[in-house]
This record gives C-alpha cells, sequence and structure tokens, in this order.
C-alpha cells in the first residue's frame, strides 16, 4: 500500500515539473548510477580516437559569467587499439573537444 502511494507521489511530482527539471533529475540518477559510454572522433569518415569507460560528458561553463563554452569535456579510458576494452596501459585521461569542429558520436557501450 504504501509503495503504491509512493509510487504516485514520484509520479505526480516528476509530472508536475519543467522539461529541463526533468532531465536535471534524469541526470542526477544518471551520475550516481554511472554510464558505460563510449566516444569516438573521426577526421572525415576515419576513426582517429574513442574513449571508452566515460561516466558523462559535460558542457564547459565560464569561471566568472557561468555562461556555456562551446566545448564538451569527460573523463574516459583512451581506446588505442580500437578494441572496446580497457586494455594494460590503456589510462585514464582528461579530454576535450569542440561542438562546432569536432566530428564525434557519443553513445553507451552496449557489450559492456
Amino acid at each position: 500500500m504504501y509503495r503504491i502511494m509512493f509510487a504516485v507521489l514520484i509520479v505526480m511530482f516528476v509530472s508536475g515539473c519543467t522539461q529541463e527539471t526533468q532531465n536535471k533529475i534524469g541526470r542526477s540518477i544518471q551520475n550516481w548510477t554511472g554510464t558505460n559510454g563510449v566516444l569516438e572522433v573521426y577526421a572525415g569518415d576515419k576513426l582517429v580516437k574513442r574513449f571508452i569507460k566515460i561516466d558523462k560528458l559535460s558542457t564547459a561553463l565560464g569561471t566568472t559569467d557561468k555562461v556555456p563554452r562551446p566545448y564538451r569535456f569527460g573523463y574516459g579510458y583512451m581506446d588505442t587499439n580500437f578494441n572496446m576494452l580497457k586494455d594494460a596501459g590503456e589510462k585514464k585521461v582528461y579530454f576535450e573537444f569542440s561542438d562546432y569542429a569536432t566530428n564525434y558520436i557519443f553513445f553507451e557501450n552496449p557489450g559492456g
């Protein structure tokens, strides 16, 4: 009985939120639970970099003005041999990429 009432309250709360608030709640849950993202960077049609085991991508904000910057950043393992696995010697790295000039695909790793 209490579970049903709790579930109804959660649904009512979320449905009353704006889309942006719902997105923030979803990102908070995702940040807490984690993801298994992959970022692939292309030069034309050639894959040139791959980062795996990314928990999230963030949009950079200005230090003083808090205005979004035109790049994203994150942390992940550089997959140097493109096998979608974290191998010995592949370290966790910080990366940035431009929203304007970088051809990229970000996706959840379905195999891992």
